[in-house]
C-alpha cells in the first residue's frame, strides 16, 4: 500500500503551538507519531513523506527513521536540509527527491512539498500531493482548495499518520467543510522556529 503524510516535525516544541496540536511537549508528541505511524504502516508499505520530517530535535533524523515501519521516501521540504549532510539518516530512505512523479492505483500523482499552480497531467485529473502549508487557512490554503486534484498531507489534518490516497481526498474534504473561525488564521501570522 501506498500512504502519504508530511509535515511531521518530530522534535519540534513550537509546531504544537504553531499548529494547536494536541500534545503538551516535543517528547508526548513524537512518541504518539511513532506509535500511530506503526499501528498504521506494514512492512512492506511505501510511505512518502512530503516534507519537514524533524526540526530543531535533540535527536538525528535516523533515530526517528529506525523506528518507522515501511519503505520511506522522502520529498525535501524546507526543513529537510540537514538530512543531505546525513548519510546514517539517508541509508534508512529508499530515495529523496525534491519533486516526484509516481503513480497510485492508476492515478497520476506529483509529490511536492510545496503546493505548486500546476503539475504533470494537471489538465488530464493527475493529483498534487503537498505540505507545507500545515493547517492554515491564509491565501495558499485558499487558492489550492480551487484546485480539485490537490490535496494537502498535512499530518494535522490527516489523524497525525500516514493515509492512502482514498483517505487522504476524504480527509481534505473534511479539513474544508470545516473552515470556520479556529484560529489558523492567526496561526499564520506566527512564527514556526
Amino acid at each position: 500500500m501506498k500512504l502519504y503524510i508530511s509535515d511531521l516535525h518530530f522534535g519540534h516544541e513550537n509546531v504544537i503551538r504553531f499548529d494547536g496540536r494536541p500534545f503538551t511537549n516535543a517528547d508526548e508528541m513524537d512518541l504518539t507519531l511513532i506509535e500511530l505511524w506503526n499501528a498504521r504502516v506494514q512492512e512492506d508499505d511505501t510511505v512518502y513523506i512530503v516534507g519537514d520530517l524533524c526540526y530543531r530535535s535533540a535527536l538525528p533524523a535516523e533515530w526517528y527513521l529506525n523506528q518507522l515501519k515501511g519503505h520511506k521516501y522522502l520529498i525535501l521540504g524546507n526543513h529537510d536540509g540537514p538530512i543531505l549532510k546525513n548519510p546514517a539518516a539517508q541509508s534508512l530512505l529508499e530515495g529523496i527527491e525534491t519533486v516526484m512523479q509516481i503513480e497510485d492505483g492508476g492515478e497520476r500523482i506529483t509529490l511536492c512539498h510545496y503546493p505548486i499552480a500546476e503539475w504533470n497531467a494537471y489538465h488530464r485529473g493527475a493529483w498534487h500531493i503537498y505540505g507545507h502549508i500545515h493547517n492554515r487557512r491564509d491565501e495558499t490554503y485558499h487558492f489550492m482548495k480551487t484546485k480539485k486534484h490537490a490535496l494537502n498531507a498535512g499530518c494535522m489534518i490527516n489523524g497525525y499518520m500516514p493515509v492512502s490516497l482514498k483517505e487522504l481526498i476524504r480527509n481534505n474534504e473534511r479539513f474544508q467543510a470545516e473552515e470556520g473561525d479556529d484560529g489558523s488564521e492567526d496561526r499564520a501570522m506566527s512564527k514556526l522556529d
